[in-house]
């Protein structure tokens, strides 16, 4: 049974008065040019405590940043500003807003001198073009300026996210869990960046509708998205990774390949990686070196995968109370901590619910490139993000508790992650 339709059944409309001849329930006519079409009725309540959760929360960020009052005195490009929401588009909202302004000049690798951190100067182009390009596309279009484009952009992005996170979820342990689903992305740690010039929202959204494409076997709508999320995030390499198992699986199997072809998951797994690959291929060739972005990311971020070597001795230093580790930021830190050692149980968790193979691929994928990255670990919320999920068995065991439960729940999570979420990682740390 689709989404839609189990949603319809336990979501219907309010009776109108009945016609005049005691038939069906005539609407006025104001009524009807506002009625919501019958697809979109079942997302009203996800959305609905998605958008009323993430507010409060934003709330609460803008007056703790007010209150503190720390801004004020930091660059702009780095976490400063002169009103609160100018904070959103710092750090790597300042990239993307610089790409959207003035697109991409890349040149060969340009060496710094000894001594420092980084080793090469840092380029634009470790910023991947769909977000900065849709930035730039809506402050053609609307007027907008281009930090309010990629403000709308995020936002809008982000609700599409958390209808995606519902759809998946709720095919998978009922309508309250999903609903509840999205509401807990509102406020899971590194929420903060959903609403800000940051493109973990327009990632979340192509992921949770490209894994939702798999599930439901839309072949060619998958590998279309998995191709845009090349052309937004390097880690769309896990998405990629999953889509092309699951075809491959789907074609591995007599009974899958005979109920839904070959061309579908053929095509899916062609598509997929085309967008990564392209941009990837394109920076290599424009600065004279096929591996210049990786190399870049190692020397001009310090980001490259490691295989868990700095996260282990990120956790080996907070044991015993030390700071001696690269971008050491100790709030950020400290909840960082306590998601690791979450995850365990959240993967055995979502195990227990037995979901479809991509979902399983592509968390674990993501999470393997989390923790197996030297990059700053304070962000692991925020990197963790597109790992949605691992909310599917919070989700289910909350879907228990009676709506008055749940508003003290979401309130409290709402009012607290305006610090947690948000305050902590664009001002306690760097986002």
């Amino acid at each position: 049974m689709s989404t839609a339709r189990s949603d319809t059944a336990t979501d219907s409309p309010p009776p109108d008065e009945p016609g005049p001849t005691g038939g069906q329930p005539k609407r006025p006519p104001v009524f009807r040019r506002l009625a919501i079409p019958e697809g979109l009725r079942p997302y009203r309540a996800p959305l609905l405590l998605y958008g009323v959760t993430k507010l409060v929360g934003l709330v609460v960020f803008a007056w703790l940043l007010e209150w503190a009052d720390d801004f004020h005195k930091k660059e702009p490009r780095f976490g400063g500003g002169a009103h609160w929401w100018d904070v959103l588009g710092t750090w790597d909202g300042w990239w993307y807003l610089q790409v959207a302004e003035k697109g991409y000049d890349p040149k060969p690798l340009q060496p710094l001198g000894p001594g420092g951190l980084f080793t090469v100067k840092q380029d634009s182009v470790a910023f991947f073009p769909l977000y900065p390009g849709l930035i730039r596309g809506v402050s053609e279009i609307t007027g907008l300026g281009l930090f309010g484009s990629g403000i709308l952009i995020s936002v809008l992005a982000s609700f599409v996210a958390a209808a995606g996170i519902y759809a998946v979820v709720s095919t998978l342990a009922g309508v309250r869990a999903g609903t509840i689903a999205a509401g807990l992305w509102a406020v899971v740690p590194g929420a903060g960046v959903e609403w800000a010039v940051y493109s973990e929202s327009l990632f979340v959204a192509i992921a949770a509708w490209c894994c939702y494409c798999v599930m439901k076997h839309r072949w060619v709508a998958a590998g279309l998205l998995a191709f845009l999320a090349g052309l937004n995030r390097p880690t769309s390499a896990a998405l990629i990774g999953a889509v092309g198992l699951a075809a491959l699986v789907t074609l591995a199997r007599k009974e899958t390949r005979r109920e839904h072809g070959v061309a579908g998951p053929v095509y899916a797994m062609i598509a997929a990686p085309l967008g990564l690959l392209t941009y990837v291929t394109w920076v290599g060739l424009s600065m004279g070196d096929l591996t210049a972005y990786f190399t870049l990311q190692r020397e001009g971020w310090a980001h490259y995968f490691d295989y868990g070597a700095y996260t282990l001795d990120v956790l080996g230093n907070i044991a015993v109370g030390h700071n001696d580790y690269l971008f050491a930021f100790s709030t950020p830190d400290l909840i960082a901590v306590q998601i690791v050692l979450a995850l365990p149980f959240l993967i055995a968790l979502m195990l227990r619910k037995k979901p479809p193979l991509v979902l399983v691929a592509y968390t674990l994928a993501s999470i393997v490139t989390v923790l197996g990255t030297q990059q700053m670990f304070g962000n692991t919320g925020r990197y963790l993000l597109p790992a949605f999920p691992l909310l599917l068995a919070p989700a289910a065991a909350l879907g228990r508790l009676k709506w008055p439960s749940l508003t003290v729940f979401f309130t409290t999570a709402a009012l607290a992650s305006g610090w947690y979420a948000h305050y902590v990682i664009f001002e306690l740390g760097i986002p």
